[in-house]
């Protein structure tokens, strides 16, 4: 049997796709003789991180896997001016308040994914604790000097909004690559960090603060250490539309704001076209493994294996297994008599986007008819058509069938308190609340 050298974290890097540009082709050297110390920053713009955010912070957990020493940067200085990146205007800015609220909330996100207690600790930190004692004119005397408008306004980022007439940039934003090039400054001082990974979005400010380093060392006369930018693509769907939007909005990693059952499902739903791409990107199966699940899209389409493979690994990844198992349950129960054990957490998880009415438990009384309920919900348009479709098998009360068109409704049938959950056909759903 010919024995396979092990996959290098760069040749599995580069497998999967995540790596878009390098700075210097040497890391692939570099990573194989030494540990490197390396960071990625996150803006606080909401109080928890997207699903948009997990191909660095998935990139993070590989190095750190691998032995390298990682740091998460959360924005507490620099997300209070946002960076133009990828941005057609300008963002609103956050007070304090905000921005302290949601660094704590990202903290807790990033705390999931990363080990800060083992043998080789992650680091979380904020960069306000380095701006908060700087002052704009030491800033721009030992910072700015450093860079030409001429060499900022060739970024990408920033020549993109000057030609957009109608939004244009500010000069608080214009600024944004000059603090993030001091982070990195920062990080290389205090904790010897050489690589910086973000989005292709992130190219210019990446080698920004390579620049800076090489020439604040240069000014002061030290030797110059070696810097590596590794950034990574973008991620969007095949149709061009943006990863990690519903018609809710946003996809949370935060349980609050998207449901393990909600992120299962956004999951599971991934297009034939896109769901390797994701399963490179965002688990850690081995290569033989998505070479198999790939072959399945080709042999059983029907079977979505792939989709199920990714709804798992990412439901397990972000959730935990006690969640995932809750969430494969509540996708079962949707459509069989299971729905009966479901809590009122994730039956209203279910049931969410699905029409709602809600009624007074004292109207029940000693029952409500099923063909009044069924008009009143809009399930059907007259009692005449809800007795037709109750006879011929067409109605559902907590996915059991119904055919008798005299029924009533009453607290009997009741699930997670008092809800009743409606169905006419395989997916005309309605949820009544009695309250």
């Amino acid at each position: 049997m010919q024995n396979h050298a092990p996959i290098t974290l760069y040749d599995d890097l580069q497998a999967r796709g995540l790596i878009k540009q390098v700075t210097d082709t040497a890391i692939t050297a570099t990573m194989k003789d030494r540990k490197l110390t390396v960071y990625c920053g996150f803006d606080p713009t909401a109080d928890s991180l997207h699903v948009g955010h997990m191909l660095p912070l998935l990139t993070l957990r590989r190095f750190q896997l691998a032995g390298h020493r990682v740091i998460a940067v959360v924005g507490g200085a620099t997300g209070m001016i946002g960076d133009p990146s990828g941005k057609s205007q300008e963002r609103s800015l956050l007070s304090d308040e905000q921005i302290a609220h949601n660094v704590e909330g990202i903290r807790k996100v990033i705390s999931r994914f990363l080990d800060f207690k083992g043998a080789n600790p992650a680091l979380l930190v904020s960069n306000g604790d380095w701006f908060k004692g700087l002052s704009f004119i030491e800033f721009l005397r030992d910072v700015g000097k450093h860079f030409t408008v001429n060499h900022m306004v060739a970024k990408e980022s920033v020549r993109a909004r000057l030609e957009d007439r109608e939004h244009g940039i500010s000069y608080t934003e214009f600024s944004y690559m000059l603090l993030q090039a001091y982070d990195f400054y920062v990080l290389n001082e205090k904790e010897n960090c050489d690589l910086q990974i973000g989005g292709s979005d992130q190219w210019g400010n990446i080698t920004a603060g390579i620049e800076l380093i090489r020439r604040m060392r240069a000014a002061r006369g030290d030797s110059v250490r070696e810097c590596y930018g590794l950034t990574q693509p973008l991620v969007t769907k095949s149709d061009g539309t943006k990863f990690g939007k519903t018609e809710g909005g946003a996809v949370w990693l935060d349980a609050v704001k998207t449901s393990p059952y909600e992120l299962y499902q956004f999951f599971i739903q991934t297009a034939d076209s896109d769901v390797m791409t994701y399963l490179r990107f965002f688990t850690f199966l081995s290569h033989e493994e998505l070479g198999r699940l790939e072959q399945t899209i080709q042999s059983a389409p029907e079977k979505r294996e792939a989709q199920t493979a990714l709804a798992r690994e990412m439901t397990r990844l972000i959730h935990g297994d006690a969640e995932l198992a809750r969430a494969e349950g509540a996708t079962q129960a949707l459509f069989g008599a299971g729905i009966k054990d479901l809590d009122e957490k994730t039956l209203l998880s279910v049931m969410k986007g699905a029409p709602a009415t809600t009624k007074e438990k004292a109207a029940i009384g000693n029952g409500i008819a099923l063909v009044d309920l069924l008009v009143e919900t809009g399930l059907c348009s007259s009692k005449g058509a809800a007795r037709k479709d109750i006879t011929s098998g067409g109605i559902y009360v907590n996915n059991e069938r119904t055919n008798d068109p005299a029924a009533l409704i009453g607290p009997q049938h009741f699930l997670a308190g008092a809800h009743v959950v409606l169905r006419k056909g395989k997916k005309n759903y309605h949820l009544v609340a009695f309250c």
